[in-house]
């Protein structure tokens, strides 16, 4: 690193890890930062108060944890690894903070305790997941990492390569905006990849929680066969948006009227923007399953 800063981060880490006998597994995402300058500039990028409660995912031996808590009113810290988590434990108790909830699951798999906030360098292996997880939950603000690809794909264009699930549910949750990249070079071990921060700000929307989860469906089964003729992809994916069998399914697409329906049904996936998913999750969910 160039800074004196990043020197230090990464010493800190290199020497924790040494101490701890700890060999990080890139498998497991585990690729710490050790960069000051960029764990700073993300820190910030969260405007945290005495007021926020803030949820890391992927805490690790604590690299934003720390910095988080000295700011935050509370650090809800979810960190899988058990040694790991042992580590960070202990850094707390030499640091004297007591304002992290420092809790050693399968953030994928526990009910989030209450927050605000969210800052993490995220674990590479969960980025889809989690970050959909996310959406069922209510916050002001998220501060993620990501591997660049996948961030990019998180506000891809309509008919771009880009262009996602991923995208498209967040398109009526969210606003997305690129904060920062980050080389591969800010990290031990070293990724292939570089990463970039993002920021998450929720919207106001209008969509009841019932619309929605259809939506969300048909977005999941569509995006499964994102080159494919919306026709086609139902009825490939149709057990995630009915219980209807595949003749059935037909049946009930061949007995359509409704012209823009039908119009949208021999358009690909890919092409297709949210709004006009929506559109055709609200006309076929009640068909679908009546």
């Amino acid at each position: 690193m160039n800074s004196k800063g990043s020197e230090s981060l990464s010493k800190t880490t290199k020497s924790i890890l040494s101490k701890y006998g700890i060999r990080l597994n890139k498998n497991l995402g585990q690729n710490y930062l050790i960069d000051q300058n960029k764990r700073d500039q993300i820190i910030n990028f969260a405007n945290i108060t005495k007021e926020d409660t803030v949820l890391e995912i992927g805490s690790g031996i604590g690299t934003l944890t720390i910095e988080l808590a000295k700011r935050a009113k509370k650090v809800i810290a979810i960190e899988q690894d058990s040694n790991i988590c042992e580590i960070l434990n202990q850094r707390l108790k030499n640091e004297k903070i007591d304002n992290v909830e420092l809790i050693n699951e399968d953030a994928l798999k526990i009910e989030f305790p209450k927050f605000n906030k969210i800052v993490s360098n995220l674990p590479y292996q969960i980025s889809s997941p989690i970050t959909f997880k996310f959406l069922d939950y209510e916050f002001d603000l998220a501060i993620l990492m990501y591997q660049k690809e996948f961030a990019l794909r998180m506000n891809g264009e309509v008919g771009s390569k880009n262009y996602s699930r991923l995208a498209a549910m967040l398109y009526f949750k969210c606003d997305v905006e690129k904060l920062s990249d980050v080389s591969c070079e800010s990290f031990i071990p070293k990724p292939k990849v570089d990463s970039m921060v993002i920021s998450l700000t929720p919207k106001e929307s209008e969509l009841d929680n019932e619309v929605f989860e259809a939506y969300s469906k048909f977005t999941k089964a569509l995006f499964q066969h994102r080159n494919k003729k919306i026709r086609n992809a139902l009825i490939d994916s149709r057990h995630i948006v009915s219980n209807l069998d595949k003749k059935e399914i037909k049946k009930r697409l061949n007995a359509i009227e409704n012209e823009k329906l039908l119009e949208y049904l021999t358009k690909r996936v890919i092409v297709l923007t949210p709004e006009e998913i929506l559109f055709i999750s609200e006309e076929l969910n009640p068909i679908f399953n009546d």
